[in-house]
Protein backbone atom coordinates (compact mmCIF):
# COMPACT_ATOMS: atom_id res chain seq x y z
CA UNK A 1 0.00 0.00 0.00
CA UNK A 2 0.84 3.64 -0.84
CA UNK A 3 1.04 6.30 1.83
CA UNK A 4 -1.13 8.27 -0.69
CA UNK A 5 -3.85 5.52 -0.28
CA UNK A 6 -4.00 5.96 3.92
CA UNK A 7 -5.66 9.52 3.87
CA UNK A 8 -3.06 11.69 5.29
CA UNK A 9 -3.25 15.51 5.38
CA UNK A 10 -1.28 16.36 2.09
CA UNK A 11 1.27 18.43 3.68
CA UNK A 12 2.39 15.54 5.63
CA UNK A 13 2.44 13.35 2.30
CA UNK A 14 4.16 16.13 0.93
CA UNK A 15 6.74 15.82 3.18
CA UNK A 16 7.46 12.32 3.74
CA UNK A 17 7.62 11.88 -0.48
CA UNK A 18 10.42 14.65 -0.27
CA UNK A 19 12.44 12.06 2.22
CA UNK A 20 11.34 9.74 -0.85
CA UNK A 21 8.95 7.30 0.89
CA UNK A 22 6.50 6.15 -0.76
CA UNK A 23 5.17 2.49 -0.10
CA UNK A 24 3.85 1.92 3.45
CA UNK A 25 5.82 -0.80 5.67
CA UNK A 26 3.26 -3.48 7.14
CA UNK A 27 2.96 -2.60 10.44
CA UNK A 28 2.45 0.85 9.40
CA UNK A 29 -0.66 -0.50 6.46
CA UNK A 30 -2.15 -1.95 9.54
CA UNK A 31 -1.82 0.72 12.67
CA UNK A 32 -2.23 4.09 10.71
CA UNK A 33 -5.69 3.47 9.66
CA UNK A 34 -6.99 1.85 12.82
CA UNK A 35 -5.22 5.02 14.65
CA UNK A 36 -7.17 7.66 12.19
CA UNK A 37 -10.20 6.11 13.15
CA UNK A 38 -9.32 7.13 16.84
CA UNK A 39 -9.19 3.72 18.73
CA UNK A 40 -7.17 2.40 20.69
CA UNK A 41 -4.03 -0.06 19.55
CA UNK A 42 -1.95 -2.75 20.82
CA UNK A 43 1.19 -3.29 18.07
CA UNK A 44 3.63 -6.19 18.20
CA UNK A 45 6.44 -5.55 15.66
CA UNK A 46 10.05 -6.03 15.57
CA UNK A 47 13.11 -3.55 15.42
CA UNK A 48 13.64 -2.09 12.23
CA UNK A 49 9.94 -2.63 10.51
CA UNK A 50 8.97 1.08 10.35
CA UNK A 51 6.86 0.88 13.72
CA UNK A 52 7.38 4.49 14.97
CA UNK A 53 6.37 6.34 11.84
CA UNK A 54 3.48 3.77 12.33
CA UNK A 55 2.12 5.88 15.03
CA UNK A 56 4.20 9.63 14.34
CA UNK A 57 2.34 9.37 10.81
CA UNK A 58 -1.09 9.46 12.35
CA UNK A 59 -0.73 11.86 15.27
CA UNK A 60 1.47 14.04 12.90
CA UNK A 61 -1.73 14.13 11.06
CA UNK A 62 -4.26 15.04 13.66
CA UNK A 63 -1.88 18.24 14.50
CA UNK A 64 -1.63 19.10 11.25
CA UNK A 65 -5.66 19.07 11.12
CA UNK A 66 -5.98 21.35 14.70
CA UNK A 67 -5.77 25.48 14.77
CA UNK A 68 -3.68 25.94 18.39
CA UNK A 69 -0.93 24.70 19.56
CA UNK A 70 -0.68 23.14 22.74
CA UNK A 71 0.29 19.31 23.64
CA UNK A 72 -1.14 16.58 21.57
CA UNK A 73 0.63 13.83 22.04
CA UNK A 74 2.93 12.46 24.81
CA UNK A 75 4.99 9.59 23.82
CA UNK A 76 6.84 7.58 26.89
CA UNK A 77 9.97 5.25 25.81
CA UNK A 78 12.42 3.88 27.93
CA UNK A 79 15.61 4.96 27.53
CA UNK A 80 17.12 8.31 26.39
CA UNK A 81 18.85 7.25 23.07
CA UNK A 82 15.36 6.23 21.69
CA UNK A 83 13.83 9.67 22.68
CA UNK A 84 16.40 11.03 21.30
CA UNK A 85 15.79 8.85 18.10
CA UNK A 86 11.86 9.31 17.78
CA UNK A 87 12.70 13.18 18.63
CA UNK A 88 14.90 13.42 15.50
CA UNK A 89 12.54 11.15 13.44
CA UNK A 90 9.58 14.44 14.04
CA UNK A 91 12.00 16.82 13.36
CA UNK A 92 12.67 15.17 10.08
CA UNK A 93 9.38 14.21 9.28
CA UNK A 94 7.68 17.50 10.07
CA UNK A 95 10.37 20.46 8.77
CA UNK A 96 8.60 23.00 7.08
CA UNK A 97 5.37 22.20 9.01
CA UNK A 98 5.59 24.45 11.91
CA UNK A 99 5.34 21.09 14.24
CA UNK A 100 7.27 21.34 17.60
CA UNK A 101 8.73 18.90 19.60
CA UNK A 102 11.36 17.72 22.47
CA UNK A 103 13.09 15.16 23.87
CA UNK A 104 12.68 14.56 28.13
CA UNK A 105 15.47 12.79 29.56
CA UNK A 106 18.25 12.62 32.58
CA UNK A 107 21.64 11.87 32.43
CA UNK A 108 22.69 15.56 30.96
CA UNK A 109 24.69 18.38 33.39
CA UNK A 110 20.81 20.17 33.76
CA UNK A 111 21.27 22.86 31.19
CA UNK A 112 18.38 22.06 29.41
CA UNK A 113 15.98 21.88 32.17
CA UNK A 114 14.93 25.20 32.06
CA UNK A 115 13.86 24.70 27.78
CA UNK A 116 12.13 21.31 29.60
CA UNK A 117 10.30 22.83 31.43
CA UNK A 118 9.02 25.83 29.05
CA UNK A 119 7.92 23.24 26.86
CA UNK A 120 6.13 21.37 29.18
CA UNK A 121 4.20 24.52 30.80
CA UNK A 122 3.43 26.62 27.20
CA UNK A 123 3.59 23.35 25.50
CA UNK A 124 5.41 21.36 22.60
CA UNK A 125 2.69 19.66 20.20
CA UNK A 126 5.09 16.19 20.73
CA UNK A 127 6.63 15.40 23.86
CA UNK A 128 9.27 12.15 24.02
CA UNK A 129 10.04 11.41 27.31
CA UNK A 130 11.57 8.52 29.95
CA UNK A 131 9.73 8.50 32.84
CA UNK A 132 11.67 9.02 35.82
CA UNK A 133 12.54 12.24 34.08
CA UNK A 134 9.08 13.11 33.36
CA UNK A 135 7.94 11.81 36.35
CA UNK A 136 10.42 14.88 38.19
CA UNK A 137 8.68 17.35 35.99
CA UNK A 138 5.51 16.40 37.31
CA UNK A 139 6.54 16.82 40.47
CA UNK A 140 6.78 20.61 40.45
CA UNK A 141 3.41 20.79 39.25
CA UNK A 142 4.21 23.17 36.29
CA UNK A 143 3.76 20.38 33.38
CA UNK A 144 0.26 21.33 31.13
CA UNK A 145 -1.30 18.19 29.54
CA UNK A 146 -4.81 19.04 29.44
CA UNK A 147 -5.07 19.08 26.11
CA UNK A 148 -3.91 16.00 25.64
CA UNK A 149 -5.12 13.44 22.99
CA UNK A 150 -2.62 10.78 22.55
CA UNK A 151 -0.63 8.83 25.13
CA UNK A 152 1.92 6.29 23.20
CA UNK A 153 3.97 3.88 25.00
CA UNK A 154 6.89 2.56 22.88
CA UNK A 155 9.40 -0.43 23.60
CA UNK A 156 6.39 -1.53 26.44
CA UNK A 157 8.42 -4.79 26.94
CA UNK A 158 11.52 -3.06 27.62
CA UNK A 159 9.69 -0.92 30.04
CA UNK A 160 8.56 -3.63 32.08
CA UNK A 161 12.24 -5.26 31.98
CA UNK A 162 13.61 -2.61 33.28
CA UNK A 163 11.39 -1.56 35.89
CA UNK A 164 9.03 1.32 34.80
CA UNK A 165 5.50 -0.63 34.87
CA UNK A 166 4.88 2.19 38.65
CA UNK A 167 6.09 5.00 36.90
CA UNK A 168 4.01 4.75 33.91
CA UNK A 169 0.82 3.91 36.28
CA UNK A 170 1.78 7.02 37.70
CA UNK A 171 2.50 9.68 34.51
CA UNK A 172 -1.35 8.04 33.68
CA UNK A 173 -2.51 9.63 36.81
CA UNK A 174 -1.83 13.25 35.38
CA UNK A 175 -2.99 12.83 32.18
CA UNK A 176 -6.75 13.36 30.89
CA UNK A 177 -9.01 10.56 31.55
CA UNK A 178 -10.49 10.93 27.73
CA UNK A 179 -7.30 10.53 25.15
CA UNK A 180 -6.38 7.74 22.60
CA UNK A 181 -3.73 5.14 24.12
CA UNK A 182 -1.20 3.31 22.06
CA UNK A 183 0.83 0.43 23.15
CA UNK A 184 3.62 -0.76 20.69
CA UNK A 185 6.25 -3.58 21.78
CA UNK A 186 8.61 -6.00 20.09
CA UNK A 187 7.46 -8.85 21.89
CA UNK A 188 3.73 -10.09 23.01
CA UNK A 189 4.18 -12.15 26.45
CA UNK A 190 1.34 -12.50 29.14
CA UNK A 191 2.91 -9.41 31.35
CA UNK A 192 2.69 -6.96 28.55
CA UNK A 193 -0.78 -8.19 27.57
CA UNK A 194 -1.77 -7.64 31.59
CA UNK A 195 0.02 -4.05 31.26
CA UNK A 196 -2.10 -3.02 28.76
CA UNK A 197 -5.46 -3.91 29.99
CA UNK A 198 -4.78 -1.28 33.04
CA UNK A 199 -3.67 1.25 29.77
CA UNK A 200 -6.03 0.20 27.10
CA UNK A 201 -9.53 0.58 26.36
CA UNK A 202 -11.40 -1.64 23.97
CA UNK A 203 -7.69 -1.66 21.97
CA UNK A 204 -7.38 -3.08 18.34
CA UNK A 205 -4.82 -5.67 18.08
CA UNK A 206 -1.54 -5.89 15.31
CA UNK A 207 0.86 -8.05 15.05
CA UNK A 208 3.59 -9.04 12.81
CA UNK A 209 6.50 -11.39 13.09
CA UNK A 210 6.00 -11.60 16.65
CA UNK A 211 9.69 -11.90 18.15
CA UNK A 212 11.71 -13.12 15.22
CA UNK A 213 14.69 -11.33 13.10
CA UNK A 214 14.48 -9.75 10.15
CA UNK A 215 14.78 -12.05 6.90
CA UNK A 216 17.54 -10.50 5.90
CA UNK A 217 20.32 -11.53 8.89
CA UNK A 218 22.27 -14.16 8.89
CA UNK A 219 22.64 -16.03 12.06
CA UNK A 220 25.14 -17.79 13.42
CA UNK A 221 26.67 -18.59 16.52
CA UNK A 222 30.33 -19.69 17.80
CA UNK A 223 30.88 -22.72 20.88
CA UNK A 224 33.95 -20.70 22.69
CA UNK A 225 35.21 -20.69 26.31
CA UNK A 226 35.12 -16.99 27.97
CA UNK A 227 38.64 -16.76 27.36
CA UNK A 228 38.89 -17.43 23.73
CA UNK A 229 35.98 -15.03 22.85
CA UNK A 230 37.96 -12.08 22.43
CA UNK A 231 40.94 -13.88 20.46
CA UNK A 232 37.61 -15.25 18.36
CA UNK A 233 36.38 -11.60 17.69
CA UNK A 234 40.10 -10.54 16.26
CA UNK A 235 39.92 -13.56 14.29
CA UNK A 236 36.43 -12.56 12.53
CA UNK A 237 37.09 -8.73 12.64
CA UNK A 238 40.71 -8.33 10.87
CA UNK A 239 41.19 -8.44 7.22
CA UNK A 240 37.58 -8.17 6.81
CA UNK A 241 36.23 -4.61 4.69
CA UNK A 242 33.26 -5.81 4.33
CA UNK A 243 32.42 -5.17 7.83
CA UNK A 244 33.00 -1.47 7.96
CA UNK A 245 30.17 -1.24 10.53
CA UNK A 246 29.97 -3.29 13.84
CA UNK A 247 28.53 -3.25 16.85
CA UNK A 248 29.52 -6.00 19.88
CA UNK A 249 27.19 -6.34 22.58
CA UNK A 250 28.20 -7.19 25.89
CA UNK A 251 26.46 -7.93 29.61
CA UNK A 252 28.51 -5.82 31.56
CA UNK A 253 30.42 -2.69 31.55
CA UNK A 254 33.44 -4.25 32.51
CA UNK A 255 33.11 -6.87 29.74
CA UNK A 256 32.73 -3.29 27.38
CA UNK A 257 36.19 -2.29 28.99
CA UNK A 258 37.82 -5.73 28.69
CA UNK A 259 36.69 -6.31 24.69
CA UNK A 260 37.81 -2.00 24.22
CA UNK A 261 40.84 -2.29 25.33
CA UNK A 262 41.72 -5.69 23.89
CA UNK A 263 40.34 -4.33 20.24
CA UNK A 264 42.22 -1.17 20.74
CA UNK A 265 45.46 -2.66 21.51
CA UNK A 266 45.21 -4.34 18.02
CA UNK A 267 44.88 -0.86 16.56
CA UNK A 268 41.25 -1.54 15.42
CA UNK A 269 38.79 1.83 15.06
CA UNK A 270 36.89 1.30 18.03
CA UNK A 271 34.77 2.98 20.58
CA UNK A 272 32.91 1.98 23.55
CA UNK A 273 29.35 3.01 25.09
CA UNK A 274 28.28 2.37 28.87
CA UNK A 275 25.95 4.14 31.53
CA UNK A 276 29.51 4.99 32.53
CA UNK A 277 29.88 7.65 29.62
CA UNK A 278 27.88 10.84 30.02
CA UNK A 279 25.32 11.63 27.67
CA UNK A 280 27.66 13.98 25.53
CA UNK A 281 29.90 11.98 24.98
CA UNK A 282 27.74 9.00 24.39
CA UNK A 283 26.05 10.80 21.66
CA UNK A 284 29.24 12.40 19.88
CA UNK A 285 30.80 8.62 19.99
CA UNK A 286 27.16 7.78 18.61
CA UNK A 287 27.27 10.10 15.71
CA UNK A 288 30.32 9.32 14.43
CA UNK A 289 29.52 5.46 14.63
CA UNK A 290 26.42 6.53 12.31
CA UNK A 291 28.81 8.69 10.50
CA UNK A 292 31.31 5.71 10.01
CA UNK A 293 34.25 7.92 11.44
CA UNK A 294 34.21 4.54 13.68
CA UNK A 295 34.48 1.14 12.86
CA UNK A 296 33.61 -1.22 16.02
CA UNK A 297 31.14 0.25 18.34
CA UNK A 298 31.42 -1.87 21.58
CA UNK A 299 28.32 -1.51 24.26
CA UNK A 300 25.87 -2.64 26.66
CA UNK A 301 22.21 -3.38 25.82
CA UNK A 302 22.36 0.50 26.70
CA UNK A 303 21.72 0.89 22.58
CA UNK A 304 20.23 -2.09 21.65
CA UNK A 305 17.00 -0.28 21.70
CA UNK A 306 16.96 3.51 20.39
CA UNK A 307 19.20 3.99 17.39
CA UNK A 308 18.56 4.21 14.49
CA UNK A 309 21.58 3.56 12.13
CA UNK A 310 21.24 1.87 8.99
CA UNK A 311 23.85 -0.95 6.77
CA UNK A 312 25.59 -2.08 10.72
CA UNK A 313 27.00 -5.05 8.41
CA UNK A 314 27.49 -6.78 11.74
CA UNK A 315 26.25 -7.76 15.04
CA UNK A 316 28.49 -9.70 17.42
CA UNK A 317 26.83 -10.75 21.03
CA UNK A 318 29.91 -11.34 23.18
CA UNK A 319 27.44 -12.84 25.89
CA UNK A 320 23.96 -15.00 25.37
CA UNK A 321 21.54 -12.07 25.99
CA UNK A 322 19.83 -13.13 29.62
CA UNK A 323 16.35 -12.15 28.11
CA UNK A 324 15.76 -13.66 24.86
CA UNK A 325 13.59 -10.63 23.75
CA UNK A 326 16.88 -8.94 23.92
CA UNK A 327 18.22 -10.67 21.38
CA UNK A 328 15.88 -9.81 18.49
CA UNK A 329 16.73 -6.44 19.77
CA UNK A 330 20.50 -6.58 19.62
CA UNK A 331 20.26 -8.71 16.09
CA UNK A 332 17.71 -5.82 15.41
CA UNK A 333 20.44 -3.21 14.89
CA UNK A 334 21.54 -5.07 11.49
CA UNK A 335 19.22 -5.72 8.53
CA UNK A 336 16.90 -2.50 8.79
CA UNK A 337 14.79 -1.48 5.77
CA UNK A 338 14.81 -4.39 3.48
CA UNK A 339 18.44 -4.72 3.64
CA UNK A 340 21.23 -7.28 4.88
CA UNK A 341 23.42 -8.40 7.71
CA UNK A 342 25.36 -10.85 10.22
CA UNK A 343 24.33 -11.57 13.82
CA UNK A 344 26.93 -13.77 15.51
CA UNK A 345 26.76 -14.77 18.92
CA UNK A 346 29.79 -16.32 21.39
CA UNK A 347 28.04 -19.12 23.47
CA UNK A 348 30.24 -20.30 26.58
CA UNK A 349 29.40 -23.27 28.40
CA UNK A 350 27.40 -21.57 30.81
CA UNK A 351 24.80 -19.96 28.12
CA UNK A 352 23.57 -22.88 26.41
CA UNK A 353 20.27 -23.37 27.92
CA UNK A 354 19.85 -19.51 27.49
CA UNK A 355 20.81 -19.51 23.96
CA UNK A 356 18.16 -22.59 23.63
CA UNK A 357 15.38 -20.48 24.92
CA UNK A 358 16.43 -17.69 22.28
CA UNK A 359 15.72 -20.42 19.42
CA UNK A 360 12.23 -21.27 20.96
CA UNK A 361 11.44 -18.14 20.68
CA UNK A 362 12.48 -17.24 17.38
CA UNK A 363 11.29 -20.64 16.74
CA UNK A 364 14.42 -21.05 14.33
CA UNK A 365 17.87 -23.57 14.88
CA UNK A 366 20.81 -20.99 14.63
CA UNK A 367 23.87 -22.59 13.32
CA UNK A 368 26.79 -23.43 15.46
CA UNK A 369 30.31 -24.01 14.83
CA UNK A 370 33.71 -24.22 17.15
CA UNK A 371 36.59 -21.42 16.61
CA UNK A 372 39.32 -21.79 14.20
CA UNK A 373 41.59 -24.75 15.25
CA UNK A 374 44.34 -22.50 16.17
CA UNK A 375 41.99 -20.84 19.05
CA UNK A 376 41.70 -24.53 20.75
CA UNK A 377 38.66 -26.31 20.82
CA UNK A 378 35.64 -24.67 22.37
CA UNK A 379 32.66 -26.64 24.52
CA UNK A 380 30.01 -29.00 23.06
CA UNK A 381 26.67 -28.02 22.38
CA UNK A 382 25.12 -29.17 25.17
CA UNK A 383 21.78 -27.09 25.60
CA UNK A 384 20.54 -29.17 28.83
CA UNK A 385 23.56 -28.40 30.64
CA UNK A 386 22.72 -25.78 33.99
CA UNK A 387 23.08 -22.12 33.14
CA UNK A 388 23.96 -19.00 35.06
CA UNK A 389 27.37 -20.66 36.16
CA UNK A 390 30.68 -18.58 36.74
CA UNK A 391 31.63 -16.86 34.05
CA UNK A 392 35.21 -16.78 33.37
CA UNK A 393 37.05 -13.18 32.08
CA UNK A 394 40.55 -14.77 33.22
CA UNK A 395 43.66 -14.65 30.52
CA UNK A 396 43.21 -15.16 26.93
CA UNK A 397 44.96 -18.12 25.74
Amino acid sequence: MKFEELDLHPSLLESIGYMGFVDATPVQEQAIPIILKQNDVIACAQTGTGKTAAFLLPVIDYILRQDNQATRVLIVVPTRELAMQIDQQVEGITYGLGITSIAIYGGTDGSNWDDQKRALSDGADIIIATPGKLLSHLSFGYVNLENLKFFILDEADRMLDIGFHDDVLKIMENLPEKRQNLMFSATMAPKIREFAKKILTNPEEVSLAVSKPAEGVLQAAYLAYDNQKIDLIIDLLKDKPEYASVIIFCATKKTVSEVYRSLKKKEFNVERISSDLDQTDREEILRNFKARNIRILVATDVISRGIDIKSINLVMNYNVPREPADYVHRVGRTARADTTGVAITLINQYEMREFAKIEELIEASVIKVQPPKHLGEGPTWNPKAKSGGRRNFGKRR
